[in-house]
């Protein structure tokens, strides 16, 4: 599970033990690296564009953030990439990219009507002409927050050598298409666990689809998962690639 609500230097040190390199990160650099220009909305610490140019992109890279802590993270690890602090409202967009991408289930942090539609707009003018838009989220129909238990313990490594345990807690589960719930971590030698507060917001395929269309974008392909399956009504993800619709800047 991601959050990219990370504001702590120390817990945002952690995310990318606790998000490593899996099936949707190969998916995303096969199109990062046949793309010319490459905005990722939600970089978190960039291990996606950070990868691209350490494997030869050599195009313009642009993350962006609103959380410093990830940024810091992202710019001690590639200077060579553009970090931008902030969300889609950082810029006034002109069609400058040919890709836009929102990993990691970052989508889900947008919870409101409002916001989703800021952030659709903003990636309709930061596409040019025939640029795609590539995103994904969790399928509602597939109930994943009802895995994310207490009793599921992951440890991963601090800065400084030691194990630090997380947990998740989800709060009454799915009301109104959102879910919230903590994230938790406890360290050696800590005075006490640390907790991190999210809200997700859950879209099934049709309403992902009417949001687009509203911002000026049209679905060209969705999936199911990362091997490119189909969309049913129980698989786990829902990813979606959009274009521009013609005519409309």
């Amino acid at each position: 599970m991601v959050d990219h609500s990370f504001g702590d230097l120390s817990l945002a040190a952690l995310y990318d033990g606790l998000n490593p390199w899996g099936p949707g990160d190969d998916f995303y650099l096969e199109l990062v690296m046949a793309a010319g220009s490459v905005l990722d909305v939600g970089c978190g610490t960039g291990q996606l564009l950070r990868r691209a140019r350490a494997e030869g992109h050599s195009g313009r890279l642009m993350g962006l953030d609103p959380a410093a802590a990830m940024l810091v993270q992202a710019r001690r690890a590639r200077p060579d990439v553009e970090w931008v602090l902030g969300d889609t409202r950082a810029r006034l967009w002109q069609g400058e990219f040919d890709l836009v991408v929102m990993t990691g289930h970052a989508f889900q942090v947008l919870v409101t009507d409002e916001e989703i539609q800021v952030c659709l707009r903003a990636v309709r003018a930061a596409l040019g002409d025939g640029g795609r838009f590539v995103f994904e989220t969790r399928n509602p129909g597939a109930r994943a927050w009802e895995r994310w238990t207490p009793e599921r313990v992951y440890e991963v490594t601090a800065d400084d050598g030691t194990p630090v345990r997380v947990w998740h807690e989800v709060e009454g589960g799915l009301s109104g298409g959102r879910v919230r719930f903590t994230e938790n971590y406890e360290g050696v030698g800590w005075p006490a666990p640390r907790a991190s507060h999210s809200v997700l917001r859950f879209l099934d395929k049709e309403a992902l689809e009417g949001f687009l269309t509203e911002s000026g974008l049209t679905v060209v392909e969705q999936y199911g998962d990362w091997g490119r399956g189909p969309v049913t009504p129980g698989c786990p993800e829902i990813i979606t690639v959009a274009r521009p619709a013609a005519g409309l800047r």
